[in-house]
This record gives structure tokens, C-alpha cells and sequence, in this order.
């Protein structure tokens, strides 16, 4: 029997409870000719006769009856494996959990959850505004949108994309203000930039320009922060350039100017990275972020 064609057990189960070929054929879709023949191939291959046929239709001989009962468990059993992986397929439940940069948590995030939601209603999603790789490590977080590789053995990273980074600041300012029409106009106007970090001014240095902690009329770490002043007018800042372009009141300024992009990855640790759900979020974030960083 574990070598016969399931086929054969399933035609020969549907016209025993049927009791006929045309009521076995609209039950399964199939036609009377291909249920005929499945009945006398699994005849010939155990040997026996499963029915006799007459004006009633197809009635059980003592041993189809036999075999009936344990087709019929055969069958139940193969529709519930059906059912089960039916329902691992279109039925993805659960929580995961996703650690992201400030701004792409408060920013990208929102958005594209939005549309997973639409796709996948059975899945819960806890965001984590964090820089910290350290998150996947302590089982913090499911997976993790990281600008930098990790490098952790544990950890499996993916490169997503690079995503462009800009100067901006409002229509408002600038008209007040002016547009600078080169970097050496820059360190003349209101610019926002961090506090501790000296990531911005290494980059002025990069163009040329010195410019002191002074040279910042808002300064902090938060870089939230930093792009809502850009929002509110206070001047000119770094943000990425997805989200200027979103922006109707913001503009880029000098925009041929030579930037560094953000690497995106998207990490996830060895033990959970072939978890159903969680497989299925890393693939709409891994498209959705390469979308953004497009726009």
C-alpha cells in the first residue's frame, strides 16, 4: 500500500462513498473515464476485485469493504496534511519584533508596517527605536535595520540597499535666507548638526571647510530631532534623501553636493531566520526598504 499512487486510494475511496463514477468525478473534479481506470489499476495491483458493478452502481465486495475502512483513514489523514500545510502557507500569525534607527523607526517604519498589515492581518509588529545591535543578540528583537554591517558570528545579515543623504531645509528659510549656491556659502547660514559627534564637521573638512561646534545654531544627537528642526525652518541640516523629497515644504540644497549614503542591512539571528512569519517580514521590509530608498 505505502507504494501505491495516492490517487488510486482517493478515487477508489471517492466511489465507494459516492457509490457511483459520475457522483465520485464531480466530487473530485475529475471525469468517469480517469476514475474508472484509477479503480481497476488499484484492482490489479492488490489482487482483488474492490466492487461489483450493476444497475445500482458500485457496491463494496467483502474486501473493498475492508479496504474501504483503511483508505478512509488514509484519506482523512491526507486531508488533514493538506489542511496543515495549507494553513502554513496562507495563515502567517504572530509577533516580531523590529529594531530600527530613530528616524527609520519614527519615519520609514509607520508606512510600510501600514501596508503589511493590509497583506499579512495575522501579523503583530513591535517596533524598537534603537541603534543597538546588541538587541538581536539579547533576543530583544526579531530582526534589525542596521547602517552598518554586523559582524556578530550569530547573526545573519542582508544588504538591502544604500539610501542617499542630503542637505535640506524649508522653501520658507530659504527664501528668507537665501540658496546657497556653494558649499563655502554654507558655514554663512543657520545649519543644524550634532552635539557630540563630530560626524558633520569631519564632513565639512571633507569639502574643504572648517567649521567649529560653533558654527551650529541647534545642535544634538538625536537625529529626529535634527530633521524636525530642518521641518520647523530653523535652517539648514542633514537628513536622508527619501525624506526630503516627501517633504512639500522642504528643499534640498546643493544638491550635487558629494554626501556619503547609509548602508541598509537587515539582520536577523541564526536561531529565528527560518521562522515562517519572520522569513515573511524580512522579505516586505527587504523590498519595501529598497522602495523607499528610491523615492
Amino acid at each position: 500500500m505505502a507504494e501505491l499512487d495516492w490517487n488510486l486510494i482517493r478515487s477508489f475511496v471517492t466511489v465507494a462513498e459516492t457509490g457511483s463514477l459520475s457522483a465520485a468525478a464531480r466530487r473530485l473534479d475529475a471525469s468517469q473515464p480517469t476514475l474508472g481506470r484509477h479503480v481497476s489499476e488499484l484492482e490489479q495491483a492488490l489482487g482483488v476485485t474492490l466492487f461489483r458493478r450493476g444497475r445500482r452502481g458500485y457496491e463494496l465486495t467483502e474486501a473493498g469493504a475492508v479496504l474501504y475502512e483503511r483508505g478512509r483513514t488514509v484519506s482523512d489523514e491526507a486531508a488533514a496534511f493538506s489542511r496543515l500545510a495549507l494553513g502554513s502557507v496562507e495563515a502567517i500569525e504572530g509577533t516580531v519584533r523590529l529594531a530600527a534607527s530613530d528616524v527609520v523607526a519614527a519615519y520609514v517604519l509607520p508606512d510600510i508596517v501600514a501596508r503589511l498589515g493590509v497583506e499579512e492581518p495575522g501579523i503583530e509588529i513591535e517596533i524598537v527605536a534603537s541603534n543597538q545591535v546588541e538587541n538581536l543578540l539579547r533576543r530583544d528583537a526579531d530582526i534589525a535595520i542596521r547602517m552598518v554591517r554586523p559582524t556578530q558570528n550569530e547573526l545573519v545579515a542582508r544588504k538591502v540597499t544604500d539610501i542617499a543623504l542630503c542637505l535640506a531645509a524649508t522653501t520658507t528659510y530659504l527664501d528668507r535666507c537665501g540658496r546657497p549656491g556653494s558649499p563655502s556659502d554654507l558655514p554663512s547660514h543657520r545649519l543644524i548638526g550634532f552635539d557630540r559627534s563630530d560626524d558633520i564637521i569631519r564632513g565639512f573638512a571633507g569639502l574643504g571647510l572648517s567649521v567649529s561646534r560653533s558654527a551650529f545654531c541647534v545642535r544634538t544627537d538625536n537625529q529626529i530631532v535634527v530633521w524636525q528642526a530642518v521641518r520647523a525652518g530653523v535652517g539648514i541640516g542633514i537628513g536622508q534623501q527619501p525624506l526630503a523629497a516627501r517633504e512639500s515644504a522642504v528643499e534640498i540644497v546643493l544638491p550635487g553636493l558629494p554626501l556619503p549614503v547609509l548602508p541598509v542591512w537587515l539582520a536577523m539571528h541564526r536561531d529565528v531566520r527560518t521562522g515562517l512569519r519572520i522569513r515573511r517580514v524580512a522579505d516586505f521590509l527587504y523590498e519595501e526598504l529598497k522602495r523607499y530608498s528610491a523615492g
